[in-house]
């Protein structure tokens, strides 16, 4: 099962001997922890000298003695090829969930550009640990080392560069005693957490809110039919979602950058209709998220809005998805239907705020059997 995963982008950038300390956390809790890595972006075969996993203490420090080498068949370091992806052997022992884990990955020599995920956020308190609204106190999410390998390091004294993006790792996956279905939100900079003063998007307070595994497959900037820093959505959905153990939903975000773009109704829905033909050819649940006010934002046009309202349409009535997510009517303002209520808008009228990333998460219910009435 898919414990923890982001989507890739490509970041630019060269790092050269260099140790990256990656800081995650577990959703669901397993035996025989693979990490997964990948170099979708990369021009060149980067090198990993060393890859280690452990539990996190604070900041980069880990727990003692929770250090592990991870192999790739058999051998301590591995080369991943230009646009290649590859899983490690499982790791010893078992890990909980809802636990903060650290994966320290070791560059030989250099790479040319950086695959990982940008805007990373630190992971937010496990949902039966503390009362919704409470987070843990500040972690980075990857912490840079002095050259020189430093993955089998315990101690933090020689990652001095804090920096908000995870490094070349894609998922954590582990062997679960019973067999459990997780969530996965491919989004854009909502899912990724924008506008909202913790950072946490609507993505991780639903897993806060119901306890289910969600995967956060966010990108800032994302649209589905067109690449940014990732992939398209929809080829993200069949080249990285689907292609990860255990997926048994995924809700789809995405689509107010096609609009902003000029993107056509038709063009939208054609794509929609061909991730959930993709979803369900996989044996996975789908939900469609309909796409929220933005009048006032930079891009907004008469002509995105009416394509706005014919795909939140579709989206509600086309029969395509097994399910809706209206994030539409929980954040509109009933005055101005085109935009957002005042209190979920974020400043820029495109991203919600703390508030209105709670009012997505909670316009949903991704619990295996939900109650009657919901979705």
């Amino acid at each position: 099962m898919t414990t923890w995963a982001a989507s890739a982008e490509g970041l630019g950038g060269r790092l050269r001997d260099v140790t990256v300390r990656n800081v995650v956390r577990t959703s669901v809790g397993g035996a025989g922890l693979r990490v997964r890595l990948t170099n979708a972006f990369g021009g060149r075969a980067v090198t990993f000298g060393r890859v280690c996993v452990g539990l996190s203490r604070a900041g980069a420090a880990l727990e003692p003695g929770s250090n592990r080498g991870v192999t790739f068949g058999g051998c301590a370091g591995v080369t991943v090829g230009a646009g290649e992806t590859v899983v490690s052997d499982p790791v010893a022992g078992w890990v909980d969930g809802w636990r903060r884990v650290a994966v320290s990955v070791y560059v030989a020599g250099e790479c040319d550009t950086l695959t990982g995920r940008n805007r990373a956020t630190a992971p937010p308190y496990p949902p039966f640990a503390a009362p919704p609204g409470a987070w843990e106190p500040a972690v980075s999410p990857a912490y840079r080392s002095l050259p020189g390998d430093h993955a089998g390091d315990e101690g933090d004294g020689a990652f001095v560069e804090p920096v908000a993006v995870w490094h070349w790792i894609d998922a954590l996956t582990v062997v679960t005693p019973e067999p459990v279905r997780v969530v996965a939100a491919v989004g854009d900079s909502f899912t990724v957490g924008v506008g909202s003063e913790t950072g946490h998007g609507w993505a991780d307070l639903l897993a806060h809110l119901s306890g289910v595994p969600v995967l956060n497959e966010g990108v800032s900037g994302g649209k589905v039919l067109a690449a940014g820093t990732g992939r398209p959505a929809e080829v993200r959905l069949t080249a990285e979602v689907l292609t990860k153990p255990g997926i048994g939903t995924v809700i789809v975000q995405a689509g107010v950058n096609d609009l902003g773009a000029g993107a056509r109704a038709d063009d939208l829905v054609a794509a929609y209709r061909r991730m959930a033909a993709a979803a369900h050819a996989a044996g996975v649940r789908v939900i469609g998220g309909t796409i929220t006010p933005f009048a006032g934002a930079d891009y907004h046009t008469e002509q995105g809005e009416r394509a706005r309202q014919a795909v939140n349409a579709f989206i509600r009535e086309g029969g395509a998805f097994d399910a809706v997510a209206d994030f539409d009517a929980a954040l509109r303002d009933p005055a101005a239907p085109a935009r957002l209520l005042p209190r979920y808008d974020s400043g820029d009228h495109l991203h919600p705020s703390a508030a209105g990333h709670q009012a997505m998460a909670s316009a949903l219910d991704v619990r295996p059997d939900p109650p009657a009435g919901r979705l």
